[in-house]
């Protein structure tokens, strides 16, 4: 857990937070996820119950330290309902955020519930989550990602060529290849191991575009000479930063002509999830390409069918006609 939690936490938020991480194995990221929200939670806790005046100080400078567990036992279901409607009145918190933060919330309350017992109840258990609207992931089109492959031209083009390749063939998150090391390759199997969520392991296979871009990769990452374990370093051969790889799927996307689409690394991965999807690759085999845990995330790509009749019926050069009007 990351130095500033401590410093910012009462001991029982630091200790489901170090629950998340040594116990769960949750990742960094999900943890710092977990504070955040709950950091808003305690805040507010700190505001309904008059301890500090939200006219008299800005909400990002209450502390949260000093927050007594008191507070949280006698929190009940109706306040819960008080908080829903102050992040989306005060904070301004759509369903998607407020359902976040209420996931947060019960997962919280039910470990101090039935793993340190700290509550003799949970008062939240029965409360429901906002409803989400569902909306269909973005995704290049065909044409797009060809064209986004055949413009990288980089100072490194044969590493950013094998990245975005992988990106579009593999389905991959980014965290997943940021972490993918040279042992995690193997060409004679044609196979890449990949740890996802929770370091999940799982192996998934390399096509022949991703085995021709590793073939053109490799021996120009030998030249470097480095000793480096990670599949993908930098000049400095430190291996690359999530960050530092959206940059360079940044900088391919301007140099296609595609800024305009709003493509990210994570869409990258949808689009790769789309075309398998679209070229008859069944749910069940997608999900474990994509590391999913619930077959009704993947099932996401089943509705794309549907979005893509509409636009083809939309695009029909005689949609715009419209009827004469009778004298």
């Amino acid at each position: 857990m990351k130095k500033e939690y401590k410093n910012d936490c009462p001991k029982y938020l630091s200790d489901f937070l170090t629950h998340l991480s040594v116990i769960e194995n949750r990742a960094e990221r999900t943890v710092e996820a977990y504070y955040i929200d709950l950091r808003v939670f305690l805040r507010f806790l700190k505001i309904n119950n008059n301890i500090v005046d939200p006219e008299k100080i800005e909400f990002e400078n209450i502390t949260i330290a000093d927050v007594p567990f008191e507070l949280i036992k006698k929190f009940t279901l109706m306040d819960a309902y008080s908080y829903l409607s102050w992040l989306s009145e005060e904070r301004d918190n759509q369903a998607l955020a407020r359902s976040r933060k209420v996931s947060a919330l019960k997962h919280f309350y039910d470990y101090l519930h039935n793993k340190v017992m700290l509550l003799e109840s949970n008062p939240i258990e029965t409360l429901e989550q906002p409803h989400k609207g569902k909306s269909l992931p973005k995704y290049l089109s065909l044409s797009d990602a060809q064209k986004l492959l055949m413009s990288v031209e980089t100072k490194h083009s044969e590493r950013d060529y094998c990245i975005i390749t992988l990106f579009l063939n593999c389905g991959m998150r980014l965290s997943e290849l940021c972490g993918l090391n040279i042992t995690d390759i193997n060409l004679d199997n044609k196979t890449i191991r990949l740890f996802g969520k929770g370091r999940k392991e799982r192996i998934v296979a390399l096509n022949d575009a991703c085995i021709a871009a590793l073939k053109e990769y490799l021996p120009y990452r030998d030249t470097t000479g480095t000793t480096c374990n990670a599949l993908f370093f930098s000049a400095k051969k430190n291996r690359l930063s999530k960050r530092r790889i959206q940059a360079i799927v940044e900088e391919c996307i301007n140099k296609a002509g595609l800024s305009n689409t709003g493509v990210t690394t994570h869409k990258l991965r949808h689009t790769a999830a789309t075309l398998m999807y679209q070229n008859g690759v069944d749910t069940l085999v997608l999900k474990e390409v994509l590391g999913h845990e619930s077959l009704a995330t993947t099932e996401i790509y089943t509705h794309l069918n549907n979005e893509n009749i509409h636009q083809a019926i939309e695009s029909n050069p005689l949609a715009e006609i419209k009827p004469p009007h009778k004298k």
